[in-house]
């Protein structure tokens, strides 16, 4: 695809962009704050968890074809092709009068979730030169750290308010705005390609990442663990055949010759081990705050926001030096920021000042800002221009792999411990410890019993930063082997501009 950026109104087409990712970024959290309010009016407890996995399966597995599919026609009629199918899916999930309404709906809601969220960085790397974009990529990631602080507060409002409803059907009139935008000012001079379009490819890929994440995702429940090696072995067959036929495609929908790029491979193995160690954080800090220092969670919450803010710094940082120095040194510089922070939340004592939490989380924002960014545009760097666009969906889909893998896992090492703790303290249930983790029923557990299901929970923490620590030098390991990258960036970015 020849790029034609002087034809397109860059900045309006930016704005679209950022409202597009915001728009996406925002709905997991307020989802979460109107889960609550959804249960009780539709009644479906037993069904939450599907709102939410089925919205990320459905945008996991989709990211790879629609990245592709940019490459062959071009981001703008994908781009759009994916907000209206959000649009529909949003509508959908606003007039939803059951649960299992609401959940078949989030299908459509996830189906094009996973256009937009690779879609807008290939469309920011097709608009920009290598020198801007890192900048601009690092300002539309920031959207997620944004939609952390806006989401809760905007959810709790719209519920409180209006109804449950207007949490979906606020993405009309945004999703509808975006595609005019697309439309008018996002100009492409695409090349009609003579190849079939790879069906079996995408038939193979679709099956064998649904395999993958719905495996992943059950691995941390003893009851599911059978099923779950059962998904995890279809996928590796689905992921055998995958290959042998994409070696034969003409125009293949996971190129195999990604995999032979020694700076692609290295630089989203990278991000994947990162995003692994995010979710950790992202999801485990808030527990902390919450179960062992007995903070309500307002205040638990607010603890991962400083990471979010300064994750902006890092992404600046990244837009100025990635021009200058090679992608892994930048990428080994960021995993020292985490690696710090893991080693002082290895060493904190069971009773620690919650500012000390704050500090921290600036320590890792920086670095998420700076790996996340410069392990995108590094992606999107050392391929040919006629695959950014797979290139950007699969570093989006490492990342969302990177995060379903280590929250299982983590799940795992946590209920280890609690069974473990419990099963060692004559008197302390299952039930008392959940009663503790949440402030609001913590005085219901006998005076007697906190402090050690308080100091349970704390071991489970410490031991899940332990395996936080290990992935984070194993990512420090494998990103040192990525001595191309400098070679590869510069004769890019020297044909870019």
């Amino acid at each position: 695809m020849k790029r034609t950026a002087q034809k397109t109104n860059v900045k309006l087409v930016t704005i679209a962009v950022f409202i597009a990712t915001f728009m996406t970024a925002i709905e997991g959290t307020i989802v979460s704050t109107a889960m609550p309010t959804i249960i009780g009016d539709l009644h479906g407890l037993s069904l939450m968890n599907w709102v939410f996995s089925i919205y990320l399966l459905m945008s996991a597995v989709t990211t790879p074809i629609y990245g592709k599919l940019s490459d062959r026609y071009g981001r703008k009629i994908l781009m759009n092709i994916g907000l209206i199918i959000f649009v529909v899916g949003s509508f959908l999930c606003c007039i939803s009068q059951s649960m299992l309404q609401l959940i078949f709906f989030r299908i459509l809601q996830g189906l094009g979730a996973g256009a937009i969220q690779p879609l807008t960085y290939t469309i920011l790397a097709d608009i920009y030169p290598l020198e801007k974009r890192a900048n601009m990529i690092g300002l539309n990631g920031s959207s997620w750290g944004i939609a952390s602080i806006v989401a809760p507060l905007l959810g709790g409002f719209i519920v409180e308010k209006l109804s449950w409803h207007w949490v979906f059907a606020i993405n009309i009139p945004i999703g509808l705005i975006t595609i005019i935008l697309i439309q008018l000012f996002l100009h492409e001079d695409i090349k009609a390609q003579s190849q079939a379009i790879d069906y079996q490819g995408i038939v193979l890929l679709t099956l064998a990442l649904v395999f993958l994440m719905l495996g992943l995702q059950n691995l941390n429940n003893m009851q599911t663990l059978v099923l779950s090696l059962v998904l995890l072995l279809l996928a590796a067959v689905a992921f055998f055949f995958l290959i042998k036929v994409e070696k034969k495609q003409a125009d293949p929908v996971l190129p195999i010759n990604l995999f032979t790029n020694q700076a692609f491979v290295i630089q989203n193995t990278t991000m994947l081990l990162i995003s692994g160690f995010l979710i950790g954080f992202e999801a485990y800090l808030p527990i902390w705050m919450q179960s062992v220092l007995g903070l309500p969670p307002t205040l638990g919450g607010f603890a991962v926001t400083p990471s979010s803010v300064v994750w902006l710094l890092g992404s600046y940082a990244s837009g100025k030096l990635i021009a200058k120095y090679p992608p892994h040194r930048l990428t080994a510089i960021a995993l020292m920021f985490l690696i710090a922070g893991c080693i002082c939340y290895l060493f904190l004592p069971l009773k620690t000042a919650f500012y000390v939490f704050l500090l921290i989380s600036t320590i890792y924002g920086f670095g998420f800002g700076l790996s996340v960014t410069t392990s995108t545009v590094t992606s999107q760097s050392v391929v040919s221009p006629a695959e950014v666009g797979t290139a950007t969906s699969f570093n989006t889909l490492a990342r969302s792999l990177g995060q379903t893998l280590m929250v299982s896992v983590f799940g795992i090492i946590m209920n280890w411990k609690l069974a473990q703790g419990v099963s060692h303290t004559s008197g302390l249930t299952f039930n008392m410890v959940n009663k503790m983790i949440n402030p609001s029923t913590a005085g219901q557990v006998p005076t007697k019993y906190l402090g050690v299901a308080r100091q349970i929970v704390f071991s489970g923490l410490h031991s899940i930063y332990v395996v936080g620590l290990i992935i984070l030098l194993l990512a420090f390991i494998i990103n040192s082997f990525d001595s191309k990258n400098q070679k590869l960036l510069s004769d890019y970015q020297k044909a870019d501009i």
